[in-house]
């Protein structure tokens, strides 16, 4: 007898109904599903695609529970009619694993339906977590390249397949059509101890159609997706599934091939044909936000059309593509006289370049400039000042909104920082609304110098002055900014200034503003937000320049400009990860945790080796998406590797004087320091895949990039890969 379904109920919350398992019931119902769908409640980001997937804690009347919600968004018009007149997709899976449960097949166990009361609002499918499983498309990768037993050890291929067709018979034979029965759409869990064989869990169940006969068409039209490719594994598969059917199974095998030619046919004719349409669309169509960001206020014009984005902590810019080039097309004339003045100071500019560049690593220089920036955590600030502590690092970037109405948080935080010790410089960071009251702006400034100003004296004025969605469409309105905040922060004594806070690498904007004809203006620091091209490694080169060269570049233009005093600071740079809306930038450039950690060291060690810069600031210390560490959702703090790396690099090389790097093969790094004992320590990696290199003598300790030891190598022939370690030379 098959067992009884589990029962669900109907609920309506504001902005929100749907349906529940009666089973996994919260305690609180609305509060709970506030949290669902707000994914700064995530635990976990799972998935990051066209639609969003994160793990959250669920509290409920039989205890907590960990779940997963699968965010549809509903975007566009197109989505909205096929919602109104289909139902969702969340809907849809809901029902498809309604079907499933009632089948007894394999799924992740459904816990809740959320739809937006909101017509062009989103849509969320909550299940039950699975633990302990993999995913089918990684086997079948490993299984078609021959590496099962390296990836999969003690995993039985036979056992894999005759299970996934076995179960996937059961769900046919139950009027389940599934149609989408992707690599990517199956999971699979060992059975417990006491059971032999594996679980064949189904998954993204929005296409699956119910109540259905299913011919051997239709089943084959499923079976054709998965990406089964060798003859072998085929005959297996193909073989248990139709085992109650072999009759005709010659022909039924035919259509099993045909099918799948056709289905990779099709995948590689939709790829070929919506490309350019993808590409004219990002180029002019206007860029959908994540589901969280609110919309404009209903009176802004699109050049006003900013809002705030909570979870990556930076504006979003509404205005569409072909909007944004109007605005800057009826600028020209603002950009023609930037560009005059880049001109005008080009050739002073390379010849500098190239000096500054022929005298690279001809003096020894003091290790020092490692900064980190900070925002308060209201939450648990004493977790937050635990952190920094344990970082080690005593420079400080800590950013303040002047549009804030309240600043006590920083201001706490600040007053803390000074106390304990640390050089705090503060960011000053402009909105379309401050940028549109210059009256506004003073009184913010004028408060914010006032309550800050006695913890520390240097303020960088404006943040990413070449990005709209910072508020800024030409110079003229970062002067008018600029030149109200130098005259409000010079009364106070010894204050310094940074700017003009250009992010990425276009200095030609940096150059033009330096020089432009201000009247008693002068930057006392360059200041920059120097990302990598596309985030990648940051020996990588754009327009032929890597890391190195760009700073050099940056020096060259603070020492010949008209309005800076020779300095340069590069206060912000991180990678962003890939954890969805959190992330600051688009999933095709961030990373993962080890490759953050990775090119965090290895930035540091090319930017402040080089003397161009006088301190790098990471941004920043706590943060989803980006940051060395994130809060856990228990009110405490989770590092990850980069926090460690971090650490390591300040710890190994406190007090020490970088001497040079050392010539090596083309992808290696050897940097040479000298300790504050008088011990010779070389930093090493690999940019490229591994790499021997020889060192001068043996090393005596090798510390790893995290700070953990490890065995010292018996020779001075050592293998280099990506993430940067420690060699403490034996003494000559």
């Amino acid at each position: 007898m098959r067992p009884v379904a589990p029962p669900y109920e109907t609920y309506a919350v504001k902005g929100f109904h749907g349906e529940l398992a009666s089973a996994f019931r919260p305690r609180d119902l609305s509060q709970a599903v506030q949290r669902l769908v707000d994914p700064a409640s995530a635990h976990e980001t799972l998935h990051w695609g066209r639609n969003y997937l994160y793990s959250v804690v669920l509290e409920t009347a039989a205890g907590t529970t960990e779940v997963v919600v699968k965010q549809f968004r509903n975007q566009g018009m197109l989505s909205r009619i096929r919602r109104r007149l289909f139902g969702s997709k969340a809907l849809k899976s809901w029902r498809g694993a309604q079907a499933l449960v009632r089948a007894e097949v394999p799924t992740p166990e459904p816990v809740m339906l959320v739809e937006s009361n909101d017509p062009g609002g989103a849509s969320f499918f909550v299940s039950r977590r699975l633990k302990e499983f993999f995913e089918a498309r990684h086997f079948f990768r490993a299984l078609n390249a021959d590496r099962e037993r390296e990836e999969f050890p003690g995993v039985d291929p036979q056992e894999v397949l005759e299970e996934m067709a076995w179960t996937l018979r059961r769900l046919h034979e139950r009027g389940v059509w599934h149609r989408d029965v992707s690599v990517g759409n199956l999971l699979v869990r060992r059975r417990t101890r006491d059971e032999s064989g594996y679980d064949i869990f189904f998954v993204d169940l929005n296409r699956a159609h119910t109540g259905r006969r299913l011919t051997v068409g239709r089943r084959t039209r499923d079976l054709c997706r998965l990406r089964i490719f060798k003859r072998e594994h085929r005959e297996a598969f193909l073989r248990a599934y139709w085992e109650e059917r072999m009759r005709a199974y010659w022909l039924k095998r035919l259509l099993f091939l045909v099918f799948q030619h056709g289905f990779l046919l099709k995948v590689r004719v939709k790829e070929v044909v919506r490309y350019p349409f993808s590409v004219l669309a990002g180029a002019l169509g206007p860029k959908h936000g994540h589901v969280h960001i609110p919309p404009p206020p209903k009176e802004a014009s699109p050049r006003d059309s900013t809002v705030w984005d909570r979870l990556s902590d930076q504006p979003h810019q509404h205005a569409g593509r072909l909007q944004r080039v109007s605005f800057r097309w009826s600028h020209a004339r603002a950009h023609l006289t930037l560009m005059s003045i880049l001109l005008a100071n080009l050739p002073q500019l390379r010849r500098r370049y190239r000096a500054l560049h022929r005298n690279l690593y001809r003096e020894p220089r003091p290790w020092d400039g490692i900064g980190i920036a900070v925002r308060p955590w209201k939450e648990n600030p004493e977790a937050l000042l635990r952190a920094l502590e344990e970082l080690g690092v005593r420079l400080v970037l800590l950013r303040l909104h002047p549009w804030q109405e309240d600043h006590s948080a920083e201001e706490a935080l600040a007053r803390e920082l000074h106390r304990r010790g640390w050089d705090i410089t503060y960011a000053l960071p402009q909105n379309r609304e401050l940028v549109r009251d210059l009256a506004r702006w003073r009184a913010a400034v004028s408060e914010i110098a006032e309550r800050f100003g006695p913890y520390g004296r240097r303020f960088q004025v404006g943040q990413a002055i070449n990005r709209s969605k910072w508020g800024l469409w030409n110079h003229h309105e970062y002067m008018d900014l600029a030149s109200a905040a130098g005259e409000i922060l010079r009364d106070g004594p010894e204050v310094e200034l940074l700017g003009p806070a250009v992010i990425d690498y276009e200095f030609h904007v940096t150059a033009a503003v330096l020089n432009l004809p201000w009247e008693d203006f002068r930057f006392d620091i360059v200041s920059s937000l120097l990302y990598v091209d596309r985030r990648g490694a940051p020996e990588n080169r754009q327009y032929g320049f890597d890391t190195v060269d760009k700073v050099v570049q940056l020096k060259a233009i603070a020492e010949t400009a008209r309005h800076s005093s020779g300095r340069s600071w590069i206060t912000e740079v991180n990678w962003p990860l890939w954890e969805g809306p959190h992330s600051p930038a688009g999933r095709d450039v961030s990373v993962n945790e080890e490759l953050q950690a990775d090119y965090l060291v290895r930035y540091y060690l090319l930017a402040l080796g080089s003397g161009m810069v006088e301190r790098v600031y990471w941004w920043q210390l706590m943060a989803r998406g980006y940051g060395l560490c994130h809060p856990t959702g228990e009110g405490e703090l989770r590092c990850r590797p980069s926090f460690f790396a971090l650490r390591t690099l300040s710890r190994q090389l406190e007090g020490s004087t970088f001497l040079h790097p050392l010539e090596t093969a083309e992808t290696a790094r050897l940097y040479l320091f000298r300790a504050a004992q008088g011990r010779d320590v070389i930093v090493g990696w690999s940019a490229g895949g591994p790499t021997s290199v020889r060192l001068p003598r043996p090393a005596a300790k090798l510390i790893g990039r995290d700070g953990e030891t490890l065995p010292p190598p018996p020779t001075p022939e050592v293998q280099l890969n990506s993430s940067p370690r420690y060699f403490w030379l034996v003494p000559e």
